[in-house]
């Protein structure tokens, strides 16, 4: 093979890799689109689009917040238990009224990101381990606080659950808000420059004057309420607190929707965009395997696949 075919090879094989990892998750969403269009029964029925929707809005509002901590170089796998923990607290303070319950669930989300952050950006732990401990510790004190399933009877939380404007659930409208108001954040404010420049480079985001420990503060405060958001808008949706199973597998979740969609674990760049369309990737994804009577495990092994597939994609373009 001469040269010139060789670097044509390369150029084509670059090409491919470029193509898939900006666009590849808009392909995959379009397949599975299509595919349960041909073999899922009732798929096009504006009560399946709905029921996808609403079941899509927690996992975007957590990928969000994942997305501002990947993008900082770094990780959220607290956000699981930060859901299981404000499902507890609104079920604990309810009887004060719904305003003060949703609120005490966002404190409790900020309380948990302030930690994350503290841990990373002033003891130098690694956000890995330092989210891991609190998963691990949020998941506790969730279930001392409420040891089992509890039933919720409020009509404002069943309102926020299966309430809608003009045929759009609150659960899609406030997924939807949150998104943009993301987006302008990272790409219109101080602050998400600054978060994409620690990204890329601490030591000179350091150099450069950046006030590091602050936005990493800021940014696992972010991910903390909105995994405590996420935590209350499904707990209204089911009617019920129960931090036994509550956001459990859901760091994962949202880190797929996070990586498939473009988004780097090394840091430097959020795509919000990737992210929106990673996260209705993973439902479609489970939807279908569940519409096919496939097992949940298969799902778990689908989203393990996605995510090798994506950082493959990621780390051969980073070679060239």
């Amino acid at each position: 093979m001469t040269d010139l075919a060789l670097r044509r090879t390369s150029y084509d094989r670059d090409r491919l890799l470029r193509l898939l990892q900006e666009y590849g998750v808009y392909a995959g969403v379009a397949v599975l689109i299509l595919a349960n269009i041909a073999f899922t029964p009732h798929f096009l029925s504006a009560e399946n689009f709905r029921t996808q929707a609403v079941q899509v809005a927690p996992v975007l509002i957590v990928a969000l917040g994942m997305a501002l901590a990947i993008g900082s170089e770094g990780v959220d796998l607290s956000v699981g238990s930060v859901m299981a923990l404000s499902t507890s607290l609104v079920s604990l303070y309810l009887g004060y009224g719904v305003w003060i319950a949703l609120l005490t669930a966002v404190v409790g989300g900020i309380v948990v990101g302030v930690a994350n952050g503290a841990l990373i950006a002033f003891i130098g732990v690694q956000p890995i381990v330092a989210t891991l401990a609190l998963m691990v510790a949020g998941r506790g004190l969730a279930l001392v606080l409420l040891p089992q399933l509890k039933d919720i009877h409020d009509p404002g939380m069943a309102s926020l659950g299966s309430g809608a404007v003009l045929g759009i659930p609150y659960l899609v409208l406030i997924a939807a808000a949150l998104a943009l108001l993301v987006a302008f954040t990272v790409r219109r404010t101080t602050f998400g420059r600054q978060l994409l420049a620690i990204g890329d480079s601490r030591p000179a985001a350091r150099l450069a004057g950046l006030p590091v420990r602050r936005v990493l503060i800021l940014v696992y405060v972010c991910s903390g309420v909105l995994a405590a958001v996420a935590g209350v808008l499904a707990s209204a949706r089911l009617q019920a607190s129960d931090p036994t199973s509550l956001g459990n597998l859901m760091e994962l979740s949202a880190i797929t929707a996070v990586v498939v969609g473009g988004t780097p674990l090394s840091g430097g760049r959020v795509r919000i965009g990737g992210t929106v369309a990673g996260a209705v990737l993973i439902q479609l994804l489970t939807a279908t395997l569940i519409k096919h009577d496939l097992p949940p495990s298969w799902t778990q092994i689908a989203q393990a696949v996605v995510i090798v597939l994506a950082v493959y994609a990621a780390r051969e373009r980073g070679k060239r």
